[in-house]
């Protein structure tokens, strides 16, 4: 992989445990929640969107609309699976189990469904990212009853193997733009939601009193993480560029140390440097 390309998956990571990170402050309805960011997302970056497709970057055909609408019912799928994780098992358990499953599941998904190739340094070093996560959030089968989170963690990470397989082949199947491709996936989904949402309407603007700076931190860093990693995938393997961007749960666990006091830092810190050195193999 390109070192400009591992700068884009970093930067990508780094947005990613900082969303991450702010949805811990939700207090309201999931579905609202949910709902409420697509929404803001949705109208924030479709000016982006239309410029794709203006300058002529995307047409509008039915790759577009196929890419999109398929990809919109699993982002949708992922995150309300991720949210109802969080508000019925630990934190420390479903966030490690999500993200650790999710690379190694995308990487082999990459290789036997996509046939992509990647060298031996770069399979070491991938393994190493994994490593090093697992080390940063410890082990999650020693919390008391961890079988609800392994669960919705588990379920998680098959919703980021979907995903990301079928959005790395929309981008270079397809040729996409990362853009437009993400912005109409962002519209489609609050489509998706409208009739729930519409049905639960007058809660609406009590759900975004309740959790108005979580909704807009995720609204603009989300797509922002994400188009990078699309724009990654057009450049490198995404068997490479799925381990690579999980290196945002070192970020994200060291802000939960500083944040909300959670225990652990030379874990982390060791773990911190696995991942590292594996980011460092994966850029060779």
């Amino acid at each position: 992989m390109q070192p400009g390309t591992a700068a884009l998956v970093l930067v990508a990571a780094a947005c990613h445990a900082v969303w991450n990170t702010a949805s811990k402050y939700k207090r309201g309805d999931t579905v609202l929640f949910v709902w409420a960011y697509a929404i803001a997302s949705a109208a924030l970056f479709l000016p982006l969107g239309a410029v794709s497709v203006a300058t002529g970057a995307q047409r509008l055909d039915w790759r577009l609309a196929a890419g999109c609408a398929v990809s919109a019912a699993l982002h949708l799928t992922y995150s309300l699976t991720l949210q109802t994780g969080y508000d019925r098992a630990e934190l420390g358990v479903v966030y490690p189990v999500a993200r650790g499953t999710g690379p190694v599941l995308t990487m082999l998904g990459a290789l036997l469904v996509l046939g992509e190739h990647i060298t031996g340094t770069a399979a070491a070093g991938a393994g190493l990212v994994v490593g090093g996560i697992l080390v940063v959030t410890g082990n999650p089968f020693g919390h008391r009853n961890p079988l609800p989170g392994i669960a919705w963690g588990a379920a998680t990470g098959a919703t980021i193997v979907a995903y990301t397989l079928w959005d790395s082949d929309s981008i270079t199947a397809l040729h996409l733009d990362p853009v437009a491709y993400y912005v109409g996936t962002m519209l489609l989904q609050t489509l998706i939601l409208l009739p729930r949402g519409l049905a639960r309407r007058r809660e609406l603007a009590a759900e975004v009193r309740t959790d108005v700076v979580p909704i807009l931190v995720i609204a603009v860093l989300s797509p922002v993480a994400y188009i990078l990693v699309l724009v990654a995938m057009r450049s490198a393997p995404v068997a490479l560029v799925a381990p690579l961007r999980e290196s945002s749960i070192v970020l994200g666990s060291l802000l939960a140390w500083r944040l909300f006091d959670e225990g652990g830092l030379p874990r982390r810190l060791a773990g911190a440097v696995i991942v590292l050195a594996g980011i460092a193999a994966i850029s060779l």
